[in-house]
């Protein structure tokens, strides 16, 4: 006899699939460019927030949340996309700025971005969205990820 899911256990996998299909197309996308979603993140919050400190970067994060930058950020300032910098007010923290190779790549990455973003509007047309929405909010408002998310949202 098949196994008959229960709605929550089908919920669990729907949102699973669809965070591994939209990271499997953002992938896909950015794999041009050289670069991973977390990096993506990285380079956006920067473009959006910059100069920003080490860890405002992270508070900020949904793909590493509760985990410190510094793996991704030390890649991107290899790569020469990310410079950092001694804060001219607090010699004990590195401001994060991106560089004019890093700017130019967030505009491509906006761009990838806006695309993923119009295949979603397309997905959802006609259907209503908060619901949904308001239910992930609350599910993972007192979590890691969620308050990042939430912190982006209000910055």
């Amino acid at each position: 006899m098949p196994h008959r899911m229960r709605p929550t256990e089908e919920l669990r996998y729907l949102i699973l699939a669809a965070q591994r299909e939209g990271n499997r197309l953002l992938l896909q996308a950015l794999r041009p460019l050289g670069i991973t979603p977390s990096q993506a993140e990285v380079i956006r919050i920067l473009q959006d927030h910059q100069p920003l400190a080490l860890n405002s970067l992270g508070d900020l994060l949904v793909c590493e949340s509760g985990n410190s930058p510094s793996r991704l950020v030390d890649r991107l300032t290899s790569a020469g996309l990310v410079d950092r910098q001694i804060s001219a007010f607090d010699r004990r923290h590195v401001e994060l700025t991106l560089t004019e190779e890093g700017r130019r790549l967030a505009g491509q990455i906006t761009a990838i971005e806006e695309d993923l973003y119009r295949s979603i509007d397309a997905a959802v047309e006609g259907r209503d969205t908060d619901q949904i929405t308001g239910f992930l909010r609350a599910f993972v408002a007192d979590l890691p990820a969620g308050r990042a998310l939430a912190r982006r949202i209000a910055s």
